[in-house]
């Protein structure tokens, strides 16, 4: 898809290496396919906020970030809340598209395929005309 995965945490390449080599090649054979790095003492998730100061750890973030470095989108997750790899594969396509086509936008569930908005003033009032809640699932 043209896009780079790092996992960023503040365990050590020790942990990372037990982690991947002892659970995630169980779950993904070989593992999975993108750098682990740490994050010792928290810095880069202090950047991001989301940094626990009290536990000492960097909680569940993600983040989009475009060929520019500015972020398009970002969820964070308390740890007993699971992720959506399918919605974060979504969002990336999402985010291709919106580059590609600068003056349309992706509303609410957006999958390649489906129409976009051109927002513009004389759409204001008028969304409900060409998208409906129903095409966000």
């Amino acid at each position: 898809m043209g896009a780079e995965v790092l996992a960023i945490s503040v365990d050590s390449p020790y942990s990372h290496k037990m982690w991947q080599e002892g659970e995630l090649s169980k779950m993904v054979p070989g593992g999975v396919p993108y750098p682990m790095l740490s994050d010792p003492g928290g810095k880069i998730g202090r950047i991001y906020g989301v940094y626990d100061e009290d536990a000492g750890v960097d909680i569940r973030g993600r983040f989009l970030i475009d060929p520019e470095g500015v972020v398009q989108a970002m969820e964070v997750l308390a740890p007993a809340i699971g992720r959506n790899v399918v919605e974060m594969i979504r969002q990336v396509k999402a985010c291709q598209h919106v580059r590609a086509n600068p003056d349309e936008a992706t509303p609410a569930g957006w999958e390649p395929g489906k129409k976009a908005l051109t927002p513009q003033p004389g759409l204001a009032g008028k969304v409900c005309e060409i998208w409906a809640p129903e095409e966000a699932f």
